[in-house]
């Protein structure tokens, strides 16, 4: 995405924030910029849901700038341009879905019907449901719904699929891609690294309160040199351990994959001393590898 072209949306500059001895922002700078889904990773107390709180103006900073459509985040007119599903709710148990929804849309000048919010977020046949007797999943779907009903500008995601199966998250992960086509920004802040490098168009990732790495995925995955090699062997992984170039070795269903800074010389020992080793990959590696590489770098 040609950033030059892209209005910033939400901003922080120079924030620092304290809770008390904990130093849980420091001196962070972070754009989100129109028509892009911002992923925003890190370790736990890295960050990233005091940063969501400082852009919607639910905690104060204790120095540094922060900016919401060019205002301050907690003018209305900031606050009705977006959508937000945190990773606390406070929805009252005994309301209806249905009832939810339109309590919610009330709020908003020109929000989506409500035909559109079930078929997003996929509450089909849960509207005259009562919320506190819905499954997690389906409570996360009904926040979801909530976030994207007064048709937001931009929305903020924190842990949204936190506690969900991959295939409720892939069910998420479709609804948003949806909200990204019709032009809504996303701020997603996330656990799941394959959930960051199948939505992001930048990741940025936090460690300490700080910014230690920013770009696209595939800009990341580029910061290390490190390779997967995958096979079924009768070596032990404590042998293999210990060889020249290998950083790390997991077994998983009977296949050993290893961690190698350089793969040629590891692939060449592995065929030397096995010769029956089947089923030989090999791959750089992804994002995951990425994020921690760098966080232990930052360490």
């Amino acid at each position: 995405m040609d950033s030059a072209n892209h209005t910033v949306l939400a901003e922080l500059k120079g924030v620092r924030k304290r809770y008390g001895k904990q130093v849980a922002l420091d001196g962070l700078d972070l754009r989100l910029r129109s028509g892009e889904l911002l992923a925003v990773l890190g370790p736990n107390g890295a960050g990233k849901s005091t940063a969501v709180a400082a852009l919607l103006g639910l905690a104060s900073v204790d120095q540094g700038l922060v900016s919401l459509f060019g205002d301050a985040p907690r003018k209305l007119a900031a606050r009705c341009r977006v959508g937000v599903m945190l990773q606390s709710a406070g929805i009252p148990d005994a309301f209806k879905v249905g009832e939810l929804l339109e309590v919610t849309r009330g709020y908003y000048r020109h929000p989506r019907s409500v035909e559109e919010c079930v078929g997003l977020a996929g509450l089909q046949g849960l509207l005259e449901r009562r919320y506190g007797r819905l499954s997690g999943g389906q409570q996360r779907r009904v926040q979801f719904a909530l976030a994207i009903c007064g048709n937001p500008e931009l929305l903020f995601l924190d842990e949204p699929t936190t506690g969900l199966d991959i295939e409720a998250r892939k069910g998420f992960w479709v609804a948003i891609r949806a909200m990204v086509a019709e032009g809504c920004s996303v701020f997603l802040t996330t656990h799941y690294l394959e959930e960051a490098e199948a939505l992001a168009d930048r990741v940025v990732v936090l460690n300490h309160g700080r910014q230690i790495a920013e770009g696209s995925v595939e800009s990341l995955r580029s910061l290390i040199s490190n390779r997967l090699i995958g096979c079924i062997t009768s070596l032990e992984p404590d042998t293999v351990r210990h060889w020249a170039h290998v950083r790390d070795v997991s077994c998983r269903a009977g296949r050993m994959e290893i961690i190698a800074d350089v793969a040629e010389p590891v692939v060449r020992r592995l065929l030397a001393e096995d010769e029956r080793l089947a089923e030989l990959e090999i791959h750089r590696g992804g994002l995951a590898e990425a994020f921690v590489e760098l966080t232990r770098e930052a360490a």
